[in-house]
């Protein structure tokens, strides 16, 4: 016998030997001729699927379920549609008055199939998963027509979207329906009924600013007043008025439609935001010129923006002729009226509305939210505005042109009956409004 032969027939003894010590381990399948593995009870794993148990994935589903998710959004009243994949399944959120909603958890097979479809309709590269992509599309409800906003953010576990839902015909809301307080509200008509100067509203981006500055051009006769907007991008149709979408890819931005729009003989203008030295300084010349100018700022108070107009270089002596107000805004979760619960003020708040306000707190009450059917169990419905408002008097004209800081004008302007967005918060949480939670986040 070779050398060859005593190690094979070794071999064989070897792996017979194995087999008989361990019989269960695997077994063929009549049926399958599949080698199936069986494994003793405490060293079962959970296997990790990515197809739906009992289903065969069918492409021709997909356009169905995006459809599904577009029609539900819309109903909800959500402005955003998040698309958010993990290690083993994708989910999809909708964001409902600030709130983010779990709308429906779906098996990771899915993940592609619909981030294609979304891309599609956006008119976006189908192939590309490595960059970032934005597109847009339009999606028609039941009872109306929205425009799409497509965000796409390659992540660890593949791409992500988040879709901002825009209302192409949205309602228009009433000055007097924006939550603001009557001695606020007063100052705000009085500067509108103004020929010339410039009125700001700032805030973070989603505060409402855009919706205030309309419902305070909704207050003109379109028919007596030449009224032109530039905006990016149009969100309400207001008739009469002449509204011009901005353009940056072909090179037409707010100062090109500035300078164009003052040109065009008109009454008042509207620059849906200033975001560069050019467009604040075509602005405040505008309103130094005749002209009733209205736009955006992104500054945390309304202080907080003569610093923000100093930083892109505008005069301190052009501010305070131009500015005439300046409206410092946040949206804040509204408590459900349905199921909302009255409670006296717990005591540990008593300093604080002592301090801050005018209320006796041992008089007054609370709200919590509680959760209904009507606000999806959140204890939330709708939002409403807080509002600090800041008015260009001789005083505080003369503490910018002294230099004079933040803290100095802000003191000066609260002398002269401003109220901080704190005091606001506090103000509608005794009203039901909004909780005292929400009043005290929005105070740090």
């Amino acid at each position: 016998m070779s050398l060859l032969d005593v190690l094979q027939k070794e071999s064989e003894e070897v792996l017979a030997k194995k087999v008989e010590d361990k019989p269960e381990e695997s077994i063929i399948s009549p049926a399958t001729n599949d080698i199936q593995i069986e494994s003793k009870e405490e060293d079962v794993k959970p296997e990790i699927s990515e197809k739906p148990k009992g289903d065969v994935f069918d492409e021709d589903e997909i356009p169905e379920i995006v459809d599904e998710i577009f029609k539900k959004a819309i109903e909800m009243h959500a402005s955003d549609v998040h698309f958010k994949p993990t290690d083993d399944k994708f989910e999809v959120y909708y964001r409902i008055d600030g709130n983010m909603i779990e709308h429906k958890v779906y098996d990771r097979i899915f993940h592609n199939p619909i981030i294609a479809r979304i891309k599609i309709i956006s008119s976006l590269k189908i192939d590309e998963h490595r960059l970032p992509q934005d597109g847009k599309s339009s999606y028609k409800g039941t009872n109306k027509e929205v425009d799409l906003r497509v965000s796409i953010l390659p992540t660890q576990y593949g791409e992500k979207v988040v879709i901002r839902l825009l209302e192409k015909n949205p309602e228009m809301v009433n000055l007097r329906d924006l939550g603001m307080l009557p001695n606020i509200l007063m100052k705000v008509e009085k500067h509108l009924q103004g020929t010339y100067g410039m009125i700001l509203a700032v805030g973070p981006t989603g505060s409402g600013k855009s919706t205030s500055l309309f419902s305070m051009i909704s207050t003109f006769n379109a028919e007596e007043y030449n009224i032109s907007t530039l905006e990016d991008p149009i969100e309400y149709k207001i008739p009469n008025v002449t509204q011009t979408q901005i353009n940056v890819e072909i090179g037409f931005d707010f100062p090109d439609g500035l300078r164009t729009l003052v040109r065009q003989d008109p009454d008042i203008i509207m620059v849906g935001e200033i975001r560069d030295k050019k467009t604040a300084s075509l602005a405040v010349e505008s309103a130094l010129t005749g002209h009733l100018v209205f736009s955006t700022l992104h500054t945390n108070t309304a202080t907080g923006t003569i610093q923000r107009l100093l930083n892109m270089e505008i005069d301190r002596f052009l501010i305070t002729a131009a500015v005439k107000l300046i409206i410092s805004q946040r949206l804040i979760k509204k408590v459900c009226s349905n199921c909302r619960e009255k409670y006296e003020v717990p005591k540990k708040y008593y300093e604080l509305f002592k301090e801050q306000t005018d209320i006796d707190p041992q008089k007054a009450f609370l709200y919590k939210a509680k959760g209904c059917d009507k606000c999806n169990n959140t204890g939330y419905k709708g939002r409403i505005g807080l509002f600090e408002v800041l008015e260009m008097t001789p005083a505080i004209e003369e503490l910018i042109i002294g230099n004079a800081s933040n803290a100095e004008i802000e003191a000066q302007a609260v002398k002269e009956g401003m109220i901080l967005l704190k005091k606001d918060a506090l103000y509608k949480a005794i009203t039901g409004d909004i909780t005292i939670e929400e009043a005290l986040r929005v105070m740090l």
